[in-house]
């Protein structure tokens, strides 16, 4: 089974990150631009949030006011549930499906940001195993 460090190293994209004081508006225009449903929220270095497009749906919507003038860090998802390199895709995948997730954060043991997997990274990791021990049964009862 396919570790996360493993999915990291196959994605080709840039990190994408905002700072807790950008505007929505402008976080929004950054995961458009970039077609991707979540910015990890940074403040220099370390991970203090994550916003999504759960967040724009229910968070934002909710505040009836402008995008331009509510700030990141007023409906970011501060609890910020993450993943470990070493953990299997299995594991991954096991937290986003208990807690609804979409993305997850990738830290390190000393809470340094990796990257982000995404639900569809995982279950591509995790069809792509299952193909391969298909292919391999079928050889070995062939055989």
């Amino acid at each position: 089974m396919k570790t996360i460090k493993q999915i990291l190293a196959e994605k080709t994209r840039p990190l994408t990150t905002v700072a807790p004081g950008n505007t929505v508006l402008s976080a929004m225009e950054l995961m458009r631009e970039r077609d991707i449903g979540a910015v990890m929220v940074v403040d220099g270095n370390k991970l203090v949030g994550i916003f999504t497009e759960r967040d724009c749906l229910h968070k934002v919507s909710s505040l009836e006011r402008n995008t331009r003038e509510v700030l990141v860090s007023e409906v970011m998802t501060e609890q910020v549930r993450y993943v470990t390199p070493d953990m299997e895709v299995s594991q991954g995948l096991a937290l986003m499906t208990e807690r609804y997730f979409r993305h997850l954060p990738v830290l390190d043991d000393q809470k340094n940001i990796l990257g982000i997997v995404s639900i569809g990274d995982l279950v591509k990791a995790k069809i792509s195993d299952q193909s391969f021990i298909i292919e391999q049964m079928e050889r070995y009862i062939t055989s």
